[in-house]
């Protein structure tokens, strides 16, 4: 590696620049008044420049400056042609990651100790995010990329964080506060910012939040104003929404989890008839709160357009899941967690409130009787399912093993083997009788895409996850993309064609 050679020529331009500099800040150069007269307002063309205001959770970086440079550059050459120029500043402090960063220090002093005293990476097994399972049919509008790397770098501590950015422990303490992330950063960008040379007029710069009284009235008068107008209303739509704020919680105000957005289920509806079995209807007669209501297992579903070809639901056995009451009296099952979700969602009486009227096993409904919509079987029965996540969906799943190849092969382990099928106290009539149904021909798959693969690639038992997770790879897309409905009122439509036709026909049914 070469040496580099001496500084004078840089030390020199800088010298310069320092010199023009400080003769621009005496001067005033950029300072542009409002005009006192009509006259003076037209005598001379005007320009404006304003530039997004930089987050204060950090210091400027080479990104800012490359797109501010485009508005430094034309606003001094609109100088230079003799226009009235100004060009105000602001810096954004409003939203949820400067108070997010701030908890996080409150938790790792709280955890760690102050200053904090962080496990080796050695000693700490890192959670790696879990690749998902489910095929995701996605937006291509969408982006993908995301700002959080250029925010925090490699550091997973936000103590680190605040380390790699030179402060010191004991001023590191005082970020745990969010008001003094808007006495810090903020100054230090102007700094910056000035060095830079930008042509700003610096008694026009200023934070948001309502730390300022007059940017907050500004914002104020705004949404007011739009209100009045009927431009704007308030009201409810799906987005990622805290709990713990009471609001919804934007792309932008999130630590992690850049790009995440909400997504759209089917909730499937499967009555329990009755008779009950033994087990269920213990569980219903000590609940006064179930008594006499329709109980339903709840499955969220991608592809509403396969509830043709349900065969069965799938339920784990040693999953905890909760019974709760609807809005409109229906009784409800499936985890707490989407129970929670359905809450925001209009399904229970009071917002964010989930009115459990027991909590049960999934062993307590396996071999309930079901009642499901599109299927041409009469009865379904819930079976167990072991390989089934309690962060997804209802943690109730629907059985389609024409199309599935989990479900084709979890029911060929029940149909083959009757030591399991007595485990769990599942009688042949459950299970035996039912035959994947053909309802979607995809090309070179057939019509029952999903016993072919797992036939092709030898699939065993549900328990050979990487290659049932190769089969799902070969049937679910193409499926969707290329398959074609071979059911009535179907028959011939692509199966991307007719999915939101076949969701709004059930939802209209309910």
């Amino acid at each position: 590696m070469t040496e580099r050679k001496g500084r004078a020529k840089l030390d020199f331009l800088r010298k310069i620049e320092i010199e023009i500099q400080e003769k621009w800040e005496r001067e005033k150069a950029f300072e542009n008044d409002a005009p006192t007269t009509i006259g003076e307002s037209t005598n001379k063309t005007k320009y404006f420049v304003t530039f997004p205001y930089p987050y204060m959770n950090g210091r400027l970086h080479l990104g800012h400056t490359f797109s501010l440079s485009k508005c430094e550059f034309a606003v001094g050459y609109q100088s230079m042609k003799g226009k009235k120029c100004l060009f105000p500043f602001g810096l954004h402090c409003t939203g949820m990651p400067i108070k997010a960063c701030a908890d996080k220090l409150k938790r790792e002093m709280e955890v760690y100790g102050n200053p904090p005293q962080f496990p080796d990476e050695e000693e700490e097994e890192m959670v790696k995010p879990e690749v998902s399972d489910e095929f995701i049919i996605k937006d291509k509008s969408k982006g993908k990329k995301s700002k959080a790397v250029a925010k925090t770098g490699t550091a997973t501590f936000q103590w680190d964080i605040m380390r790699s950015l030179g402060l010191s422990d004991q001023e590191i303490i005082k970020f745990a506060h969010a008001e003094h992330w808007l006495e810090y950063f903020p100054p230090l960008a102007i700094k910056d910012l000035k060095q830079m040379g930008v042509k700003v007029d610096w008694r026009r710069s200023f934070i948001t939040t309502d730390v300022n009284p007059f940017y907050d009235s500004f914002v104020r008068w705004q949404f007011t104003t739009l209100k009045e107008r009927k431009k704007i209303k308030f009201g409810k739509r799906y987005t990622v929404y805290s709990p713990k704020d009471g609001q919804p919680c934007m792309d932008h105000d999130r630590q992690t989890g850049e790009g995440v957005g909400p997504q759209e289920y089917t909730l499937i509806k499967m009555k329990i008839v009755e008779p009950y079995t033994a087990k269920f209807k213990a569980k219903v007669f000590y609940s006064s709160a179930m008594k006499g209501k329709n109980i339903f297992l709840v499955a969220a579903t991608l592809r509403p357009e396969t509830m043709f070809g349900q065969t069965n639901c799938w339920v784990r056995p040693d999953m905890k899941y909760v019974a709760f009451e609807t809005t409109n009296g229906d009784i409800f099952i499936g985890t707490s967690r989407s129970a929670r979700n359905m809450s925001y969602q209009g399904f229970t009486k009071e917002n964010g409130v989930v009115p459990v009227a027991m909590e049960i096993l999934g062993q307590d409904v396996l071999g309930c009787a079901l009642s499901a919509p599109l299927t041409s079987y009469k009865i379904i029965y819930a079976l167990p399912m072991l390989t089934i996540k309690e962060d997804k969906g209802t943690g109730i799943v629907t059985s389609v093993p024409s199309d599935a190849p989990d479900d084709i092969a979890a029911l060929r382990d029940l149909k083959k083997k009757q030591a399991l099928r007595e485990k769990y106290g599942i009688e042949d009539k459950m299970v035996l009788p039912f035959e994947p149904v053909p309802i979607i021909d995809i090309p070179g798959y057939g019509n029952l895409s999903a016993p072919l693969v797992c036939d092709e690639l030898k699939i065993q038992s549900q328990n050979d996850k990487e290659k049932l997770a190769e089969a799902k790879e070969k049937v679910y897309l193409k499926g969707f993309y290329e398959g074609i409905m071979l059911v009535d009122g179907y028959k011939g439509q692509k199966v991307q064609d007719v999915k939101k036709p076949i969701q709004k026909m059930m939802v209209e049914r309910v």
